[in-house]
């Protein structure tokens, strides 16, 4: 199953009164408890991150687990949407992605995207959708458990 995953706004609270905190490997410090709630997420589902986020090409996927692993998120595998180099937005890079997917029927979206909320009703059923200022919490990660469990049984 696919977690399709955003970075500020998820893992990353955007609090305009607080600058984050930028680690040895350049990018920025996640949040304590949305790492946490990742952590559970991964622990009790088998996901494949795809990262969605704006940052996705400032690493390589290998950086990528790099990052991960050095905030406490070991990932043995890491995608991430194709180079956003139209400069659409964040609704449009995801249908596209899912136009190009052989299978697309095993998925979760984890963002705080309001242009997400514009989604055929087939995916935004798969939405779940934080606060920007908030970011990804416990609750949020028992409703993607929830929302995959779910969706495991109805393709099982």
């Amino acid at each position: 199953m696919f977690l399709l995953l955003d970075i500020d706004g998820v893992m990353v609270p955007a609090n305009s009164w607080r600058r984050p905190e930028i680690l040895a490997d350049g990018f920025v410090e996640f949040n304590p408890k949305a790492v946490k709630a990742l952590n559970k997420i991964l622990y009790n589902h088998d996901f494949e991150i795809v990262l969605t986020t704006s940052h996705k090409f400032k690493y390589s996927l290998n950086q990528w687990l790099d990052i991960f692993k050095t905030r406490n998120i070991s990932l043995s595998k890491i995608g991430r949407l194709p180079d956003n180099i139209d400069l659409i937005n964040r609704k449009s890079e995801i249908l596209n992605w899912f136009k190009s997917q052989d299978n697309n029927d095993d998925f979760i979206i984890l963002d705080d995207d309001k242009s997400l909320n514009d989604l055929p009703q087939s995916l935004k059923q798969r939405l779940i959708q934080t606060s920007a200022s908030v970011g990804l919490t416990d609750y949020l990660a028992d409703e993607v458990l929830e929302l995959a469990e779910k969706s495991h049984n109805e393709f099982a």
